[in-house]
C-alpha cells in the first residue's frame, strides 16, 4: 500500500495556524495557510500528510462538537477542500484524527441530554449516565470522562445510533475531501468490533485507504491485522532518544531486534508500524536530546528502521517544546517554516527512504552493536542497505565483513570503501546501499 512507502508529516492545525486555544466562535480561515507550507513540504521529500483534529470542538480539537464541520477557529468545510486538492496535487496524501473514543462537552448529543435529561433519546449514546450522581461540572448526572476528564465525554459504541453516525461522518470525508487515511486516537482502548467494522467498511468505500492506530504500549498485534494496518511506535520513539543520552545504543537496538529482527519470536516482521521521536502529546526531540549534535542521529533510526517515518511540524529545523510546560508549548504557531542543516539531511533521508525498497520494506539484522555505535542491515530481494551509525564526537573504525568492498551513501551520495575498515565520522550516519 501506498503509506508503506511514505514519509508523513504531522500538523496540529489549530496550533500552527495561531487559533486560539478557546473556540470563539469567530469565523477564520487559518486552515489555507496549510497552502503555503506545500512547497516546504516537497522540498522536505513528504509525500503524506497527517492533520490532528480540525473538526469542531471545545477547545484542543479532541474534544469534538461537530464530526462534519471544519472547526470555525479554522474555516469552512470549502476551504479545507481547497487544502486537500492542493496537497493531492502535489502528490502528497491526507490522513485525518479520528477520534472516535470521545466527543466535547459541546457535542450536540451531549447538549440535549444536559438539557432534556432523562427524555433524551441520546442518554444511550454516552458511557454509564446515571441521574443518581453528579459530574465535577455540576451537570446533576454522572458519566464516563476519558481517564477521568469530564471534559472528554465517552461515546457508547455499543450503539448502533452512535456508530452508524460516525461511519456516516468517515463516509463524509471521503466523498467530500477525498481523504485517504485515519490515524485512530487512542486505539488501544476503542471498542475492538468498532475498529473491525470501520475497517471493513473502508476498504470498501475506498482503495487502499489506510488505518494507523494510536498505541502507547503492549502487544501491538492486538489491533493490527483486521483492525488497522499501522501502530504508532512509541516503544522505540522513547528508545531512540534515551539511548542516545545514555551512550546505550543496546536499548534501541534490542528493541529493534525484538520487533524485526530474524528470529521466530520477533513480534512485527512484515509490519510497517509509524516511526517518530515526537508528536503533539510528547516533549520535542530537540528538548529530548541533551547533546543536540545527535539530533540528526535520532531521525537516522526514524528513517533507518522498519516502518513509516514520521516528522512533526517545526521539529526539522530542531524547534524545541517541553511536555512540563503544558500541551501548548509542543503545539506553537508558525508564520513560516525555517531551512537548517537539520532540515538539510532529513530531507536527504527522506529522499534515501523512497528511493530504496529496502528501507521501506527490508528485514532487520544488526550486523555491530556497541555502546556507542552500530550497524545494522535493512534487506529485500537483492537490495541491501546497511545503517552505520557512531554518536561520539570521535571517528571510529568499524571492522565487520560488509560482504563486499564498496557502498553508496544514499544520504550524501558519497562512494565509500570498505578497505581497512569503515571510517565513520563523529556524529555520523551512513545509509549503505552495497554493491551487489
Amino acid at each position: 500500500m501506498w503509506a508503506e512507502e511514505a514519509v508523513f508529516y504531522q500538523f496540529y492545525p489549530l496550533g500552527v495556524t495561531g487559533a486560539p486555544f478557546e473556540n470563539d466562535g469567530v469565523l477564520t480561515h487559518r486552515i489555507l495557510q496549510i497552502k503555503e507550507w506545500i512547497p516546504h513540504l516537497v522540498k522536505l521529500g513528504i509525500n503524506a500528510v497527517y492533520f490532528s483534529p480540525l473538526f469542531e470542538s471545545d477547545t484542543h480539537g479532541y474534544n469534538t462538537r461537530d464530526y462534519r464541520k471544519i472547526d470555525t477557529r479554522l474555516g469552512t468545510n470549502d476551504d479545507f477542500k481547497e487544502v486537500v486538492d492542493a496537497l493531492h496535487e502535489a502528490d502528497i496524501k491526507v490522513v485525518l484524527d479520528g477520534v472516535f473514543n470521545h466527543v466535547g462537552r459541546g457535542f450536540f448529543a451531549f447538549l440535549d441530554v444536559k438539557e432534556k435529561r432523562q427524555a433524551s433519546p441520546y442518554c444511550s449514546w454516552f458511557q454509564q449516565i446515571s441521574f443518581e450522581g453528579n459530574s465535577n461540572y455540576n451537570d446533576g448526572f454522572w458519566y464516563e470522562g476519558w481517564e477521568g476528564n469530564y471534559d472528554l465525554v465517552k461515546l457508547n459504541l455499543k450503539n448502533p445510533a452512535v456508530t452508524d453516525y460516525l461511519f456516516e461522518s468517515v463516509k463524509m470525508w471521503i466523498d467530500e475531501w477525498g481523504i485517504d487515511g485515519l490515524r485512530l486516537d487512542v486505539a488501544y482502548m476503542v471498542d475492538r468490533d468498532f475498529l473491525r467494522e470501520l475497517r471493513r467498511r473502508t476498504d470498501e468505500w475506498k482503495d487502499d485507504f489506510y488505518l494507523i492506530g494510536e498505541m502507547i504500549g503492549g502487544d501491538y498485534n492486538q489491533i493490527m491485522g483486521d483492525m488497522c494496518h499501522s501502530v504508532t511506535n512509541y516503544e522505540c520513539r522513547k528508545g531512540i532518544f534515551s539511548a542516545l543520552n545514555s551512550d546505550n545504543l543496546f536499548e534501541i537496538v534490542h528493541s529493534l531486534m525484538r520487533q524485526f529482527g530474524p528470529e521466530n519470536w520477533t513480534l512485527y516482521n512484515g509490519k510497517h508500524l509509524m516511526a517518530f521521536v515526537d508528536n503533539h502529546d510528547v516533549s520535542r526531540i530537540a528538548t529530548e536530546i541533551t547533546d543536540k549534535k545527535k539530533l540528526p542521529l535520532a531521525y537516522g533510526f526514524v528513517f533507518g528502521m522498519p516502518g513509516i517515518p514520521c516528522v512533526y511540524y517545526g521539529s526539522e529545523w530542531g524547534l524545541e517544546g517541553d511536555k512540563k510546560n503544558g500541551d501548548p508549548s509542543l503545539r506553537p504557531e508558525i508564520k513560516e517554516p525555517e531551512w537548517t542543516a537539520l532540515t538539510d539531511t532529513i530531507s536527504n533521508m527522506a529522499k534515501a527512504h523512497h528511493g530504496s525498497k529496502a528501507l521501506c520494506y527490508g528485514d532487520f539484522k544488526s550486523v555491530l552493536l556497541e555502546n556507542t555505535h552500530c550497524i545494522f542491515q535493512r534487506k529485500f530481494e537483492d537490495e541491501r542497505v546497511l545503517v552505520a551509525m557512531n554518536i561520539t564526537g570521535e571517528e571510529y573504525t568499524a571492522h565487520f565483513d560488509a560482504g563486499c568492498g564498496m557502498a553508496e551513501d544514499l544520504i550524501s551520495g558519497a562512494h565509500i570503501d570498505f578497505g581497512g575498515g569503515l571510517k565513520i565520522p563523529p556524529y555520523t550516519v551512513y545509509f549503505m546501499k552495497m554493491e551487489k
